[in-house]
């Protein structure tokens, strides 16, 4: 069977700093208690001239170059976004035309934060099926539009940025995506949502917000990222002390450690960086995974973890081998 590898990576995030002292000027709170209930110091806000397809291409861009692929060898372009550019076209059609890759087939992912291992996993199985065999996934949100600046819950948490990899088939045995499981509980779904144009009532319409129930989110993502982790560990023979790496989705750092603390995975093994971008989330794990490739974190054979929960309600975790992927920076 075919085996799909990440070949390429980048991301990108904008200039606009907003920390927690700005944070206290429009709403009431303090650092302190942002730091002590997210973990999260500063995110990243787009500017008026930036965009999910915008930031998502200068990702891309980064990915090829990475793999050594120019945009016209790929056949394949997703993107995962739950804050497209508009309700259609595609943030992946809009993409495709400011990288220039005409042979991609485009489309979109929503599964919020979860959006990016959804992506993966498409991806994966189209190339595994032969159909399609370079493919970009890109996680790429601007949540700074859909932030509701009056409510010190949610503005505290979200920032804006872009990541994106470069999946291809691969020679290279023993490495690429191992495998993977997913869930999903729409029953659930009005403890995080988004309003928006299609909402149907016409008070929701006239700006799209995100509305959130805290504490039920945060049981729901510690319990079936705990959960889908460990099914996917038993189905593959893996052991916890078998992961080099966990690059979980950056919700904020007491769920990240309630994860971690339930799969008994140390600290030195989990990545974060939540603290400086707060929860981008389609684009929070590329981000990371960007970083701590440059980071030097990340050497061929590491047995990668990453583990997502979002809106919808979904979750899933994924499971890789990395395999070998030269530093642009240092050719």
């Amino acid at each position: 069977m075919t085996q799909v590898a990440i070949s390429g990576l980048g991301s990108y995030v904008p200039e606009k700093i907003l920390t927690n002292f700005d944070l206290e000027k429009l709403v009431d709170t303090s650092n302190e208690w942002i730091i002590e209930r997210t973990g999260i110091l500063e995110r990243r806000i787009a500017s008026s001239l930036e965009s999910s397809s915008s930031m998502g291409s200068l990702a891309a861009k980064d990915a090829l170059e990475t793999a050594k692929l120019v945009p016209e060898e790929i056949d394949l372009i997703i993107t995962a976004t739950c804050s497209p550019d508009g309700m259609f076209p595609s943030t992946a059609n809009r993409i495709q035309a400011l990288i220039n890759a005409p042979n991609a087939v485009c489309f979109d992912i929503n599964s919020a934060c979860n959006g990016f291992l959804s992506s993966l996993m498409v991806g994966s199985t189209l190339i595994k099926s032969e159909h399609y065999k370079n493919a970009l996934i890109i996680g790429s949100e601007t949540l700074s539009r859909l932030i509701d600046w009056t409510d010190r819950n949610t503005c505290i948490l979200f920032g804006d940025g872009a990541g994106a990899v470069v999946l291809e088939p691969t020679s290279e045995e023993n490495y690429g995506l191992t495998d993977f499981l997913f869930g999903s509980d729409g029953n659930n779904a009005d403890l995080l949502y988004a309003t928006g144009p299609a909402t149907g009532e016409s008070d929701l319409q006239k700006e799209a917000k995100i509305i959130m129930d805290g504490q039920s989110v945060y049981r729901h993502a510690v319990s079936t990222m705990t959960s889908i982790t460990k099914d996917l560990l038993i189905k593959t023979n893996t052991s916890i002390s078998d992961i080099d790496l966990c690059i979980p989705h950056q919700a904020n750092s007491r769920i990240i450690n309630a994860v971690a603390k339930n799969l008994s995975l140390e600290n030195d093994k989990v990545y974060t960086n939540v603290d400086q971008f707060g929860n981008t989330s389609a684009a929070s794990i590329p981000i990371a995974l960007t970083q701590a490739f440059y980071d030097k974190m990340l050497e061929k054979g590491n047995n990668l973890l990453f583990t997502a929960f979002g809106a919808g309600l979904n979750w899933g975790s994924v499971l890789l081998n990395w395999g070998t992927i030269k530093n642009p920076k240092e050719q």
